[in-house]
């Protein structure tokens, strides 16, 4: 016989950061125009694959933004967990974006290695030390933020690698001014490319794996089986899922075996205090079990 009992601990807090989101997509769409119309005037194909990047950032923060808000609507009928996922979905496809991206400005920047422009170096210098003005300040808005949310995180990630690479840009028009080298500024975009890859593998690996469903990197499957079976009365614990519903709240389901049914509710509200408090799961099913079942992995039998 078989007790099904829920505990649910909804943590509806979602910061949708919305005046962060607004300064950085005003400032980002204003800082692309700037970049691009003087990287044709430049001829400096660094900033033209700069304004490219800044472009899809713009995008990918509209995206982040309608994720961010969207996880914040009610629950349906239809959509009983609300659109909460969407933030991952969001993660996800900025992190496709910048793949894409570093893709097309590596090809551009070996195409130029045999035919070199001509390069405006103060132009390059002084649209990209705006770029470092630009970008660091966006960057901060997302600081906080980024630490609990991976969704915040790939905003600020794109922010923080759009700063070093606009310090490097500026460091390239620097050395093309002093030395007419003109091949700097292909070897420069090669840089950013580099630079964009490496920020943004680790957002698609998470991404990745939270839009399939597999337990969050953060949390030990182990350590929560150990927690749930030192419970008064819980001889094991199996039939265990975990899965994240967004970028910031996670879901559980797991069977107890508990022979006794006279503390059930006591230990539901253990267990999802427990849960909550030091693994970061906020939403949690449990189904009573009276007799062993022979499972006592982690694992559905």
């Amino acid at each position: 016989m078989h007790n099904h009992s829920h505990g649910h601990s909804h943590a509806e807090h979602f910061d949708t950061h919305n005046r962060a989101f607004a300064i950085a997509v005003f400032l980002n769409l204003g800082f692309v125009f700037i970049e691009a119309v003087y990287g044709v005037l430049a001829g400096s194909l660094a900033l033209l694959a700069d304004a490219g990047h800044n472009l899809s950032d713009v995008l990918g923060l509209v995206m982040a933004w309608a994720a961010s808000w969207l996880a914040g609507r009610k629950a349906t009928d239809r959509n009983t967990y609300g659109l909460k996922k969407t933030t991952i979905l969001a993660a996800l496809f900025n992190a496709l974006f910048l793949i894409a991206a570093v893709g097309g400005i590596a090809w551009e920047a070996i195409r130029r290695f045999s035919d070199p422009a001509e390069v405006a170096g103060l132009t390059v210098i002084v649209v990209a030390g705006i770029g470092v003005l630009v970008n660091g300040i966006t960057m901060l808005l997302f600081l906080k933020g980024q630490q609990g949310d991976l969704n915040i995180r790939g905003a600020f990630l794109h922010m923080a690698a759009d700063t070093m690479v606009s310090v490097g840009v500026v460091i390239a028009g620097v050395i093309i001014m002093v030395t007419d080298a003109r091949w700097i500024d292909p070897v420069v975009s090669l840089v950013i490319a580099v630079v964009i890859f490496i920020g943004t593998w680790r957002l698609l690996k998470d991404s990745m794996s939270l839009a399939v469903d597999a337990v969050p990197k953060d949390i030990n499957p182990g350590e929560v089986v150990e927690n749930l079976q030192s419970l008064p009365g819980v001889e094991s614990a199996h039939h265990l899922h975990i899965w994240a519903l967004s970028t910031t709240e996670n879901a559980l389901t797991v069977h107890l075996v508990k022979p006794d049914s006279g503390d059930d509710d006591q230990v539901i509200e253990q267990a999802t205090h427990m849960l909550n408090h030091d693994f970061n799961i906020q939403h949690v099913t449990i189904q009573w079990e009276r007799a062993g079942t022979g499972c006592p992995s982690a694992s559905g039998c």
